[in-house]
């Protein structure tokens, strides 16, 4: 083994949301000297806007650092800084498989949350030291024993070796880089053995084209090397590879257990498949690495340019964008409400809603967005089985044998005193109890199956609500369960709007059709002509309210006479309401399709 190899540690920092995980990033690149005092910033690996003014990471990013421990050695730290919210855990799923070993921050205030918990499974799975700190100690809530008590209950982990901390004081960084360097196993592999090098994440630059984040697990890769892309067979030849200090620091050579970049004139993302294995052309591996999951899409929702003549705009926006973030998926498609436009899947509503940030941004469009959505299983009656993802493309009733949805199993931590609050939101949504753990005698944690369609909307800041704010959400798949659900229409004059269909359940159809058709009277304007909106499954129509015309006083310029000459007047006036009925187009606002969103609130009221 080279003692170079020796004193190499991959690490990442793993957190739940807001426990602070880019100020500690901060405080290492601080002490280890990787950033110019004068160059650093709050969250400094954290280089989009929307990142800096939401104080959240989104994209996970490596760089490299060079320690000098205690002992009187050198350590290359290869850290990964990774996101928190539940949208965003696909990127630390990836990150840890590029890691030996992890850094796990508790806020001292807030304790173990639903997210340490779901990351700290995730780098179990991947049999990753880790390194528990207590975080945030400067705080006067903070309550160090209770978190050390809930670290050795519910993590499993020794508490009172944990490090305490406080990220933005800057106590205890060089007590976490001690334990990293001792803790932390040196990357195995064989430097002999032919190139292996797992992809772990790529960016597009629009002047080198493709930045692919590799680690080598095995053998090295030099510059002007012939490399093959296991999964895809594409060749390339290595132009420029290195390493991130955190700015990119080209070198001639990456060895076994580094981690670093490599640029080789890819022109698209589609190109490079994140958790592929790159290997040598002239020597190949015989065994690609294992790789990760295919990543699924589970919200969808249209997005639609506010002016027809911008769709050529958002379709060059959303491929550009795509070379950043390939884990939302899009495809052409057009509505008779609102024109030609795209279909997007995206992995949560947080996501969902920093592309569209993201797209009005740094494309300066103006779009309209459709109400979020989820896939449905859909069985036909003659035996054929369907994804749908919209609405408005389910079959008709009497060619449906079964709808399935999707089932979610969510993990809500939240202190006690709030539990009956959590538990009556979770039965308002469908939710089926599984159980509850007590994790001391402050704070449990509920168990409960529910449909991801009741969670899409408006779950997560009702949990917040009924919490204030002390309660957390994770939650992963389980499948699709049948129900009976049907897909509610809302037609204007008799056409139906395809937008604005959902698919509910029986039982809250009539609810929900009445709550919208009430919204959508105010939100719509009033028209010449009367405007009759309904709410129906298939031809049976379960709601209506009717828009009054707005009218013309043509009777003003009479004055006295026969009472005949006005009613001529009135008469010739209803006609023409008549004709404009039959012609008239209703617009409908963005407010309207925005209107979906807050339905389910009036509802439980």
């Amino acid at each position: 083994m080279s003692s170079s190899r020796e004193h190499i540690r991959n690490f990442c920092i793993i957190a739940h949301v807001d426990h602070g995980k880019s100020t500690l990033a901060d405080r290492i690149l601080e002490l280890t000297g990787a950033v110019d005092p004068r160059n650093l910033k709050e969250q400094t690996l954290d280089t989009m806007d929307i990142e800096r003014e939401r104080g959240i990471t989104i994209k996970a990013v490596a760089v490299r650092l060079t320690y000098k421990a205690q002992d009187g050695q050198t350590y290359v730290l290869n850290l990964i800084d990774t996101p928190g919210h539940v949208d965003f855990s696909y990127e630390v799923s990836r990150s840890l498989a590029a890691c030996e070993g992890a850094v796990l921050l508790v806020d001292a205030a807030q304790g173990v949350e639903a997210q340490t918990l779901a990351h700290f499974y995730r780098a179990l799975e991947q049999n990753l030291e880790i390194i528990p700190v207590i975080n945030k100690i400067d705080l006067p809530s903070a309550d160090i024993d209770s978190c050390r008590r809930q670290i050795t209950e519910v993590l499993g982990l020794e508490g009172d070796e944990a490090i305490l901390a406080s990220a933005k004081e800057g106590t205890g960084t060089r007590e976490v880089l001690e334990a990293v360097v001792k803790r932390i196993p040196s990357p195995k592999g064989d430097p002999d053995a032919p190139l292996r090098a797992l992809i772990f994440d790529a960016v597009y630059d629009s002047y080198r084209g493709v930045i692919v984040y590799i680690r080598i697990v095995d053998g090295r890769a030099t510059k002007g090397q012939e490399i093959v892309f296991m999964s895809s067979g594409d060749r390339y030849d290595i132009v420029e590879l290195g390493v991130f200090r955190p700015a990119p620091d080209p070198m001639e050579s990456l060895e076994t257990g580094e981690v670093g970049y490599l640029i080789c004139n890819i022109k698209t993302l589609r190109s490079v498949k994140i958790g592929d294995t790159v290997t040598d052309v002239a020597s190949p591996a015989k065994d690609p690495l294992p790789g990760y999951e295919q990543i699924k899409p589970v919200v969808f929702c249209g997005l639609y340019p506010a002016a027809a003549s911008d769709y050529e705009e958002l379709r060059n926006a959303l491929e550009k964008l795509q070379l950043n973030d390939a884990s939302f998926v899009f495809q052409a498609d057009n509505s008779d409400a609102l024109g030609f436009g795209f279909r997007l899947g995206f992995l949560g509503l947080l996501h969902m809603e920093i592309i569209q940030e993201r797209l009005e941004r740094e494309f300066n469009l103006s779009l309209v967005a459709t109400t979020p959505n989820v896939a449905y299983k859909v069985t036909t009656v003659d035996g054929k089985q369907l994804v749908i993802e919209n609405a408005s493309k389910l079959p008709p009733p009497n060619k449906i044998a079964e709808i399935a949805e999707p089932y979610i199993e969510a993990e809500i931590i939240c202190p006690t005193e709030y539990l009956s609050s959590v538990i009556e939101l979770c039965k308002r949504k469908r939710g089926v109890h599984v159980r509850v753990d007590y994790i001391d005698n402050k704070r449990c944690m509920a168990i409960y199956q529910m449909p991801l369609a009741e969670i899409v909307l408006d779950f997560y800041d009702k949990l917040k609500s009924c919490t204030r704010g002390y309660g957390s959400l994770e939650y992963r798949l389980i499948g699709f369960r049948p129900d009976n659900l049907v897909k509610l229409d809302i037609l204007l004059n008799g056409d139906p709007v395809d937008a604005l269909s959902c698919i509910v359940h029986r039982d809250r159809a009539e609810a929900i059709g009445r709550t919208l058709a009430q919204k959508l009277r105010k939100l719509i304007p009033r028209q010449q002509f009367e405007v009759a909106i309904q709410a129906a499954i298939g031809s049976r129509i379960l709601v209506r309210e009717t828009i009054k015309p707005l009218r013309k006083n043509v009777t003003a310029k009479c004055y006295g006479g026969d009472i005949t000459r006005k009613r001529k007047l009135l008469e010739k006036q209803k006609e023409g309401k008549k004709r404009m009925k039959q012609i008239g187009n209703v617009e409908v606002p963005q407010e309207a399709f925005m209107a979906l969103l807050s339905v389910g609130d009036e509802i439980d009221k």
